[in-house]
């Protein structure tokens, strides 16, 4: 093999080279960044649901009123 350059002069090397794309900012947090706000979103949706499981145990209904 050729010493030098950018032959294939060790496995390091070679798999460095072709592992450079994974580190490219396009392709790393896509949907973080496709989802602005939805951690926040789930964060209060799960707060709304604890809430309201509280206030039902709390209050509970008397029967159907229709």
């Amino acid at each position: 093999m050729a010493s030098g350059g950018k032959g294939l002069n060790a496995t390091g090397e070679f798999f460095r080279r072709r592992d450079e794309w994974r580190r490219h900012p396009m392709v790393g947090n896509q949907l973080r960044h496709a989802t602005p706000g939805l951690g926040i979103a789930i964060v209060a949706f799960g707060i709304y649901l604890v809430g309201e499981a509280a206030y039902n145990r709390l209050y509970p209904s008397s029967g159907n009123h229709h």
